[in-house]
């Protein structure tokens, strides 16, 4: 039976980057989740359609697919109607309009069955928002990654920064705090660690010490 591990946790936690390192040193697959959100967003914005509940929502998921595929190194490639959307959704903007169309309950309908699948078929990590608590309620292994909104900006600010991009920490910053926000209080899936999840704050860990951490809690509840 193939292990599944939800790894949840607020924006600019580090999931991603910590899951990914984690899958593979344990030959899992990495599933992430957000990036499946980014692309609707994206899909959305290219359209000129609000992130909200509405007949344009559920008219422009019946226009498009969505898939994640992986390339010859193992990395996750998200695809918009067959288009590689990687790079596309990941900037401050993607985020944002991520946590207002996770809301709308036909999207959540929409993905769910895809990521359901993998972790049918796959050792997955699965990162998100509500992977213990809704996508995959009997994952063996149930994580809840967090650290302090500052770290959290902090980090996403340094790694805009390197790739050039022209960002002001207190911006960056103020986007965490809303988004964790919108995330919490939203009425379909709000974030919130299932109850028997294992907590992890890495406000005083670095990146390395992140994911020894993250790979020991799988290992000891495998």
């Amino acid at each position: 039976m193939p292990i599944a591990v939800a790894l949840d946790g607020p924006a600019g936690a580090g999931k991603s980057t910590i899951a990914k390192r984690a899958a593979k040193a344990l030959d899992f697959i990495y599933v992430d989740t957000g990036a499946l959100y980014r692309t609707i967003g994206l899909a959305a914005s290219r359209k000129g359609v609000e992130p909200v509940p509405s007949p344009e929502v559920e008219q422009l998921l019946k226009e498009i697919t969505v898939d994640l595929t992986f390339n010859e190194k193992g990395e996750q490639i998200v695809l918009l109607n067959g288009e590689d959307v990687s790079g596309l959704i990941r900037t401050p903007e993607a985020s944002m309009t991520a946590s207002k169309i996770s809301a709308v309950p036909a999207v959540r309908e929409f993905l769910l069955e895809l990521q359901r699948s993998m972790a049918r078929t796959h050792n997955v990590i699965m990162d998100g928002r509500d992977i213990g608590t809704v996508v995959l309620p009997d994952a063996q292994v149930k994580i809840f990654l967090t650290a302090a909104p500052e770290a959290r900006a902090g980090r996403r600010y340094k790694e805009l920064i390197e790739k050039g991009m022209d960002v002001k920490y207190e911006d960056i910053l103020k986007d965490v705090i809303e988004r964790d926000s919108n995330d919490a209080n939203r009425a379909i899936a709000p974030l919130k660690p299932a109850a028997d999840s294992i907590l992890v704050d890495t406000t005083e860990l670095d990146f390395e010490q992140s994911v020894d951490k993250i790979i020991t809690v799988i290992k000891e509840n495998i």
